[in-house]
């Protein structure tokens, strides 16, 4: 997708999350590798495979769940939009919280099963959904100083040797009306 926006530097600092994330991926693999070892020693592997088996059959359970609450919630909104009424937001952090937390059961670890089961609880995904609200607000300030529309106005356009040619999308919403100076044609008599 083109943006109109030039290509980054080569040299171009690198944001803290894509410096740090691979980092934090292995570390989070490993200790669900250990937990999972040492709950084997403590146990048997029976109980470990019996857990991990339980986390895949909660995470879809409330995968389903969250399936079936969007699927009602849009019912409910084209109603709603279909009988002139404006529909009302959802501010408790709505589906994707809930579908994060079923992957998370579905992954095969103890650390991602307890994350999981922490997002199911209400208050912690109201909480979540408020600060991920903030964080976009703040960022589409910062992104665009005017208006939302103003990302629009831009558009791209490829002439026909293939070569992307920007410009500006102009729109007259009023047609010249025939007389004026903006219309060239000469003006209608009876």
């Amino acid at each position: 997708m083109t943006t109109g926006a030039p290509p980054p530097a080569p040299n171009a600092p690198r944001s803290r999350l894509r410096t740090f994330l691979p980092l934090a991926l292995v570390v989070w693999l490993v200790l669900e590798v250990w937990l999972l070892t040492r709950v084997a020693e403590a146990t048997s592997g029976f109980i470990v495979f019996l857990l991990l088996l339980a986390g895949v059959v909660a995470g879809s359970a409330v995968i389903k769940r969250a399936g079936r609450r969007a699927l009602r919630k849009f019912q409910e909104t084209v109603a709603q939009q279909q009988r002139g009424v404006t529909p009302e937001t959802d501010r408790s952090g709505g589906n994707a919280f809930l579908l994060i937390a079923g992957l998370l059961l579905i992954l095969p670890g103890l650390v991602s099963d307890l994350l999981g089961l922490i997002l199911l609880l209400p208050p912690v995904r109201t909480a979540l959904a408020r600060r991920a609200e903030r964080s976009l607000e703040r960022r589409m300030a910062a992104a665009s100083p005017g208006s939302f529309g103003g990302a629009f106005q831009q558009a791209r356009m490829r002439a026909p040797d293939g070569k992307v040619v920007q410009g500006e999308v102009v729109r007259d919403d009023e047609p010249p009306r025939p007389g004026h100076d903006d219309d060239p044609r000469p003006p209608l008599t009876p």
